[in-house]
C-alpha cells in the first residue's frame, strides 16, 4: 500500500524558515517523481516543487530561490526547505507521487496518483 505522510508545517514569523518531510512507502522509491503542492483557503491547489525520479528539481516561480527540494533514498524521503517565508506562503502543503511527469507536467495535478494527508504552514506578518 502506497502512503505518504507529511510533517513539519507550523506556524513562523514571516521571513523565517521551515522544513517539510515527505515519508514514503508501499513503492520502489527511485522510481517515482514526488511534488509538493500547496492549497490556500479559497485557492485551488497549486504546485510548487518537484523531484523526478533522476533527480532533477522543478520550482514554480514564486518560490525560486527561497524553496529547496531534496531527496534522501536511504530514509524513502523527500524535504522541502523553505526559506524566507511570506504570509502568502500560507497554506496547507501536500506531498504527492507520480511516475509520469517530466519537466514541462510536474506543475499538474493529473499525473499524480498518491496524495498525503497534507500539513499546515501558517506564516504570520
Amino acid at each position: 500500500e502506497v502512503q505518504l505522510v507529511e510533517s513539519g508545517g507550523g506556524l513562523v514569523q514571516a521571513g523565517g524558515s521551515l522544513t517539510l518531510s515527505c515519508a514514503a512507502s508501499g513503492f520502489t522509491f527511485d522510481d517515482y517523481a514526488i511534488g509538493w503542492f500547496r492549497q490556500a483557503p479559497g485557492k485551488a491547489r497549486e504546485a510548487v516543487s518537484c523531484i523526478s525520479s533522476d533527480g532533477n528539481t522543478y520550482y514554480v516561480d514564486s518560490v525560486k530561490g527561497r524553496f529547496t527540494i531534496s531527496s534522501d533514498g536511504a530514509k524513502n524521503t523527500v524535504y522541502l526547505q523553505m526559506n524566507s517565508l511570506t504570509p502568502e506562503d500560507t497554506a496547507v502543503y501536500y506531498c504527492a507521487l507520480s511516475d509520469k511527469v517530466d519537466g514541462t507536467s510536474w506543475h499538474w495535478r493529473i499525473p499524480y496518483d498518491y496524495w498525503g494527508q497534507g500539513t499546515q504552514v501558517t506564516v504570520s506578518s
